[in-house]
């Protein structure tokens, strides 16, 4: 994965939005974003990276967004660079380490909106960065995630889809109904 720095200008995947149903796998929507997105999360393992304790209920709040969103889904797998090499566990392991709480592979992102119209773009890894390592995102996307009720945001005409701002030209597939 490549790092980015935290805030900076989201630049990883220009082909605009692709959210999947976590629940089914069938259902998902392409669009190109109306939002400014901002990385937050990116971490490598030669890069220096914040940490420290985190406020009550965000590593709930984090996982909770991070159970129903898949954004951006790639083919390939990403092992956690902060981690050391390990025989227990290979990088196509969805099983988290021995003494870890999540896994140290991902394959996609989650979007966190924010109260200035802005969507904090984060790897599916950031779960494992903030539970196994210590990583402390910066507040904006702290104070975000507190804020964010995936249950209570999804937009009726997709109301699989746990992200508020899905603009009305967005590409829909579904392949039950095929």
């Amino acid at each position: 994965m490549t790092f980015y720095e935290d805030m900076s200008p989201y630049t990883y995947w220009n082909g605009g939005e692709s959210f999947t149903d976590m629940t089914t796998g069938y259902r998902s929507l392409t669009f190109e974003p109306p939002y400014e997105r901002l990385n937050v999360g990116w971490l490598s393992g030669d890069q220096p990276w914040a940490s420290g304790v985190v406020p009550t209920g965000f590593i709930e709040a984090l996982e909770a967004v991070l159970a129903v969103q898949a954004v951006n889904e790639m083919l390939g797998l990403h092992e956690c660079e902060l981690c050391p090499p390990s025989d227990k566990q290979p990088p196509e392991s969805y099983e988290p380490r021995p003494g870890h709480q999540r896994s140290s592979v991902g394959t996609g992102e989650i979007r966190i909106p924010d109260r200035h119209g802005r969507a904090f773009a984060a790897p599916t890894l950031i779960g494992h960065y903030v539970i196994d390592h210590g990583y402390k995102p910066p507040k904006p996307f702290i104070e975000a995630v507190l804020a964010f009720d995936p249950s209570g945001h999804m937009p009726a005409r997709y109301p699989w889809v746990h992200f508020p701002w899905v603009p009305e030209d967005a590409i829909h597939y579904d392949a039950s109904v095929e």
